[in-house]
């Protein structure tokens, strides 16, 4: 029996249960085996969907004798995000109050990676209102980081980076509003795709009330995997539209050739605080990147500070009003004083002067646009330090503040709506250390394409929970 086969690439398995070397089943029961060996330790995966999996593996497989057109995912064993609905599940989102909101249908992305053919095998953690670079809460506990459980395993995508780097699914399916993608995935030493917002179709038909305008323009769905190119098969499996999203853009995968020798900015000190660990990882990526034919050069972006304070200024204002209040209400001790402490961080802006944080956003955006027609691919750091220890955001007013500050990388970026990658580079002292790859709207394939050329040259051992 292919006991192993948690360890392949959802890309191999996808062939392999294609061309009938392995079945689904095969391929679900190892992974089933694999949450049972290694999730006892982790808490990444809350909700174990083994006898509904191993059903929907009977039918993928059934699929396949048929000779019927399969999925790009089909028969693949993928998690899914306690935060999006999927029906049967809570849609927990980390808070005790909300462990009883059973969804009777699924969300686009779940329905997407159903349509693919994926086969669902657990639902990953997140903190109380997915709203911390950390994952651990009162009703599913702590997810620890397979490297270490004195690191953070990220958030809030923290149980999908954790699950999906100690070989629990091929694919994780994650969320990213201020990092909830790209950071775990650095903190895990795995990938995670950021797409342009407008990408992948999202909605939780279990809410109540729309989601506020800031989450509508800069909060996304996409995939985390241990190799690149199984960020490109979730990518094509969770884009295909769904009539509920009204934001949904029916975009190209692949876009016209960018041809040889496409220039690469890095970026290796942006803010000017960057440890020099995580400053060597972008040279490294640059130096990779131009040994593999891209012409490279150390420029910054304009108006890097300037975007990571309109994310604060533009999300953490509106959280003021949405978020904060049923945090206080509903959260958790260390998720109330986790946004009282962005509540501290962010100027207090009023409705007048969020707008007009919209119109600098506007400009930005151009300005960017202006600036990747030169340099399509931009290299720079996920976070300015190394993986934050476990529990940090809980510590001290300062050092929370300096935390905060270390992420400007991941909210300066999303807050402009390019594309981006997170893609390890390395270990340093134990710790995974990796790069963002950010390209032009739209244009995930040419960042994909350079973080595969980064990967190529990476020396990423398996975690020790492995």
């Amino acid at each position: 029996m292919h006991h192993e086969l948690w360890r392949w690439t959802a890309t191999d398995l996808a062939n392999a249960i294609r061309s009938r070397t392995i079945s689904s089943r095969e391929a679900v029961q190892s992974s089933l085996d694999r949450i049972a060996a290694a999730n006892p330790a982790l808490n990444a995966i809350v909700q174990v969907l083994e006898k509904e999996a191993l059903s929907a593996a009977d039918e993928a497989d059934a699929k396949v004798q048929s000779g019927a057109a399969l999925g790009p995912l089909h028969g693949v064993p993928v998690t899914t995000k306690v935060n999006v609905d999927q029906r049967g599940c809570a849609t927990t989102n980390g808070v005790v109050a909300f462990r009883d909101v059973i969804a009777t249908e699924d969300s686009p992305v779940v329905a997407n990676l159903r349509n693919a053919g994926a086969v669902i095998v657990g639902r990953t953690n997140t903190p109380a209102f997915s709203h911390r670079w950390f994952s651990d809460n009162d009703l599913h506990g702590t997810t620890n980081n397979p490297w270490s459980d004195k690191l953070t395993p990220g958030g809030s995508s923290g149980g999908a980076a954790s699950a999906v780097a100690a070989g629990m699914g091929a694919i994780a399916h994650g969320n990213d509003f201020g990092g909830s993608i790209r950071y775990p995935a650095y903190a895990c030493g795995v990938a995670g795709l950021r797409p342009t917002p407008g990408r992948i179709p999202a909605f939780n038909p279990t809410a109540t009330t729309e989601r506020p305008i800031s989450a509508q323009m800069i909060s996304v769905q996409g995939p985390l995997a241990r190799k690149v190119g199984d960020l490109r098969l979730g990518l094509a499996a969770m884009a295909a539209g769904d009539i509920r999203d009204a934001t949904w853009i029916p975009a190209p995968l692949q876009g016209p050739s960018l041809g040889q020798g496409i220039r690469v900015a890095i970026v290796p000190n942006p803010f000017g605080e960057t440890a020099p660990e995580v400053s060597d990882a972008v040279r490294n990526a640059g130096r990779w990147l131009a040994e593999a034919g891209y012409i490279v050069e150390e420029i910054t972006p304009p108006g890097l500070m300037e975007a990571n304070d309109v994310w604060h200024g533009i999300v953490i204002n509106q959280e003021r009003h949405f978020l904060a209040p049923a945090i206080h209400k509903f959260g958790d001790h260390r998720s109330r004083y986790n946004v009282n402490a962005h509540l501290a961080y962010a100027p207090r802006c009023d409705g007048d002067e969020v707008l007009a944080l919209f119109e600098k956003r506007l400009a930005l955006m151009r300005d960017w646009q202006i600036f990747m027609a030169r340099y399509p691919v931009i290299v720079m750091p996920v976070s300015d330090q190394l993986p934050f220890r476990q529990g940090q955001d809980q510590e001290d007013a300062d050092t929370v503040r300096r935390m905060i500050d270390a992420q400007r990388p991941l909210l300066a970026t999303a807050v402009l709506g390019f594309p981006s990658i997170s893609v390890p580079t390395g270990v340093v002292g134990g710790s995974p250390v990796g790069v963002q790859i950010l390209s032009g709207k739209f244009r995930e394939d040419v960042g994909l394409d350079a973080a595969e050329a980064v990967e190529a040259r990476a020396l990423m051992p398996q975690p020790p929970i492995s």
